[in-house]
């Protein structure tokens, strides 16, 4: 065949990638591998086979971890903790740094050794892959040496249990292990049963390169030693990235136990092209955004949205370019689509496809045969998809895409957010303004603009709703390692004083029932009844409202209603705070008495505690506007814009000590950055709150940005957490309180924030009037915006 011939036809032939150094290596270790505990491989055990998914061979024999080998793990990483942080910055960045040599000098060899272990093309190993997780531990070795610089007053969690998948699971071991060793923690990683090769082989570079034994620990095994490293006491962070159910099952688990907990979890990204794209470029960037990794992603873009008026074009061309996909041997450098993890996994995308086709979808796969061994698949595109049907809700996991039309761009965020996931979305658009507009209004913590599957190790990744909380990757990334010193020196809040019950129907003659605050009216309870408000001495002051589950119902409603408030100015929402503490300062002589009456306080500290909550309202006055993100740097020709964006609807147990300016400490940040809220005040000491309905009556604030419900804490705190249409929750209260809102919040993975039973002085300026709250108040977007001619 001659070259014109060969542009004519564009008919590849074979470049197979030698696989003799991974063979070598594997066939060093005879095929069979223990663990890494303490700076040493343990002794090969009984465990199972890993299996090359293109080809059905066994590539080696992995341990199952036992407990005692689990424990032993977590033994030496707690040894290693002190020595680890007593280093200076500087001395664990030139780990980092080694490690990041070592994987660019073996770069070959892991690239080669994760595709036989996984089954993707090795271009992408080679080319995305590894030179990733060079990139994460070179970031990353900066980030120890500055850490102190730009996190003050943080320290490490300690011990952090790790667990990843199986899809990309070198890139997922050094976002999991680069932060963590930076900030000074050390770490116990588990990686996924299976895929634990190149996890080995990065064990050797930790040898080769004399990281101090314990500091990291690699244990095998299948699913319970992911479980026990969750559960383990010993543990003081836990990282899990996989499947949302796994993900709930770790926040129930480590629910109430203090550990810190960050999840990466699934997605159903949305993949929206406008009429005014470039159709070409845009049918490449969907097949690097659902093909890739052979669409086993978790921000892979599995549903397109086109525009109604390019559909039939979009498609046409989309088809013609999945006839051109080659399918094969993963090691073969002409390949774009390689094998499936698994025959289960096979197994489980075939089943879900024929369940889209019984509920009306239609498939299109192109012609041509798979290899005779091997995890193969076709990709496949599903046209005729409603947005309820089971291939277009569900994470398929695999080679499918659904393809679905919008008519205006109103519509194409609706559907793009109809979705219980919020992990990334692409948008393309040669309208850049277009492209701007939408991509704050799609709920996902990445957007790319005109490119997909963009990432680096400044750019944070992770997502809203049931893609799971915390970040990996730029700053907000390394926040996830490191807690606040202050946190670990709180003691535990003292018990509750229930107050003296009045007598039965006790009262002066004048009616002082304060009634509940909901979409910006007061209004009665549904259920009718009050409940009796005491001083110290068992005398009635007043009574509020006994809110019910319905009364929790409508004000989620009112707030959820309200959500345009986070679309409002920064500058308005700091104003209408401002006059909130103006408004109170008319009125503290008034509202110190109220404090007064129901806590028992001295004239001077109910005077102080309204003093100090005008200042804690005009403090996060002056944060509103100014509490934002960054811009990025990428290596690639794009700015990464870091968007601080407010959470949602957020609920907000108060505690019952200084009932005013605990509840304002949580509320005012909250509104602040854009966010509703439904506030349970003191159950106690309510009436100051039920006062300040008249200070966001006279403050210009929009109906149901914050809606207040009155009475039993607990009872009305087990409603907020379960709904779901509340995508965080505040809560102050006992150990055990804190727990059960951490438990009920696995309904749709909202964020959640506890005291964890510690007795915090909402005085403190430095904790209650800093950035704490605000990004607790806050989640991170990252838009990426490519540019050049």
């Amino acid at each position: 065949m001659n070259i014109p011939e060969i542009f004519k036809n564009l008919e590849y032939g074979p470049a197979p990638e030698g696989d003799e150094q991974a063979v070598a290596w594997l066939d060093s270790h005879g095929r069979k591998f223990g663990s890494f505990i303490d700076g040493t491989f343990t002794k090969p055990g009984k465990g199972f086979a890993t299996i090359n998914p293109a080809n059905g061979k066994e590539l080696a024999q992995i341990t199952q971890s036992t407990k005692a080998d689990l424990d032993r793990a977590l033994k030496a990483a707690r040894k290693a903790t002190g020595p680890w942080q007593a280093l200076s910055g500087f001395e664990r960045a030139k780990y980092l740094y080694a490690i990041a040599r070592q994987v660019q000098k073996h770069a070959r060899l892991f690239a080669v050794l994760e595709t036989m272990d996984n089954g993707k093309p090795i271009r992408e190993s080679r080319d995305i892959d590894v030179p990733l997780v060079a990139r994460h531990f070179y970031h990353h070795a900066g980030w120890a040496q500055h850490i102190e610089r730009e996190f003050p007053d943080h320290q490490p969690y300690g011990v952090c249990g790790q667990v990843i998948p199986w899809n990309f699971p070198l890139l997922m071991m050094a976002w999991k292990i680069a932060p963590a060793l930076a900030a000074g923690n050390t770490v116990v990683l588990k990686p996924a049963e299976f895929t634990s090769l190149t996890a080995l082989l990065f064990a050797e570079i930790c040898r080769e390169i004399d990281l101090p034994p314990g500091v990291v620990n690699i244990v095998t095994g299948d699913g319970e030693v992911g479980a026990a490293i969750m559960d383990h006491p010993d543990i003081d962070k836990v990282a899990f990235t996989g499947s949302t159910g796994v993900g709930k099952a770790i926040r129930k688990a480590t629910a109430g136990s203090g550990k810190g907990i960050s999840l990466e979890l699934g997605g159903k990204s949305p993949f929206i092209v406008f009429e005014d794209a470039d159709i070409d470029s845009a049918v490449e960037g969907l097949v690097d955004a659902i093909w890739f990794n052979q669409g086993q992603v978790c921000c892979a873009g599995s549903r397109l949205l086109v525009q109604e008026s390019i559909e039939k074009r979009f498609i046409k061309k989309l088809k013609a370019r999945m006839a051109k996909l080659r399918i094969g041997d993963p090691l073969d450098k002409a390949i774009d689509i390689g094998a499936l993890i698994a025959p289960i996994q096979v197994e489980r995308v075939a089943e879900l496809m024929k369940k889209g086709e019984q509920e009306g979808a239609i498939r299109y796969q192109p012609d041509g045969e798979l290899p005779a061994d091997g995890c193969f698949m076709k990709p496949t595109l599903f046209t005729n998809v409603s947005p309820a049907n089971t291939i277009a809700s569900e994470e398929v996991f695999g080679p499918v895409l659904v393809a679905m039309s919008f008519r205006t761009p109103d519509e194409a965020v609706s559907l793009a957010n109809n979705s219980l996931y919020g992990l990334a979305a692409s948008v393309w658009s040669e309208n850049i303004n277009l492209a701007l507009d939408i991509a704050p209004r799609v709920k996902a913590g990445i957007v790319w603009i005109n490119s997909t599957n963009q990432f680096d190790a400044a750019c944070g990744f992770g997502g809203y709703k049931e893609s799971g909380f915390g970040r990996e990757g730029g700053k907000e990334g390394m926040a996830a390692y490191l807690r606040p010193t202050w946190e670990t020196k709180l003691k535990a809040l003292p018990a509750s004083q229930k107050p003296v019950a009045p007598k039965l129907f006790e009262t002066d003659g004048i009616d002082r029932t304060a009634k509940l605050y909901v979409g910006g009216k007061q209004s009665r309870p549904d259920g009718g009844y009050a409940r009796a408000i005491t001083g110290p001495d068992g005398k009635l002051i007043a009574e509020v409202g006994e809110g019910n589950r319905k009364d929790i119902r409508n004000a989620v409603e009112a707030a959820r209603s309200a959500l345009g408030w986070g679309n409002k100015t920064a500058h308005l929402r700091s104003q209408i705070l401002y006059y909130m503490g103006e408004n109170l300062d008319y009125r503290k002589a008034e509202f110190a008495d109220r404090i007064r009456a129901m806590t028992g306080a001295s004239v001077g500290a109910a005077k102080k505690e309204v003093d100090q909550t005008i200042e804690r309202l005009f403090a996060f006055a002056g944060w509103a506007d100014k509490y934002d993100g960054a811009v990025h740097n990428p290596p690639t020709r794009a700015m990464t814009v870091a968007m601080v964006e407010p959470i949602g609807v957020i609920g907000i147990t108060a505690p019952d000590e200084a009932p005013l300016l605990g509840a304002i400490s949580l509320l005012a940040p909250a509104i602040a950055m854009g966010n509703t809220a439904v506030l349970i005040p003191s159950e106690h000491s309510p009436l100051a709150m039920t006062d300040f309905y008249q200070i966001l009556e006279t403050s210009d604030l929009p109906g149901g940005v914050v809606n207040i419900v009155t009475g039993e804490k607990e009872s009305l705190t087990n409603t907020l957490v379960e709904h779901d249409g509340v995508d965080a929750h505040f809560y102050v209260g006992d150990a055990a309180g804190g727990k059960r809102v951490e438990e009920m919040s696995i309904h749709n993975l909202k964020q959640t924030w506890t005291n964890k039973g510690k007795a915090i002085d909402w005085a403190d300026k430095s904790v209650c009037e800093g950035e704490y709250f605000m990004a607790r108040s806050t989640q991170v977007k990252n838009v990426w915006v490519p540019y050049g001619a």
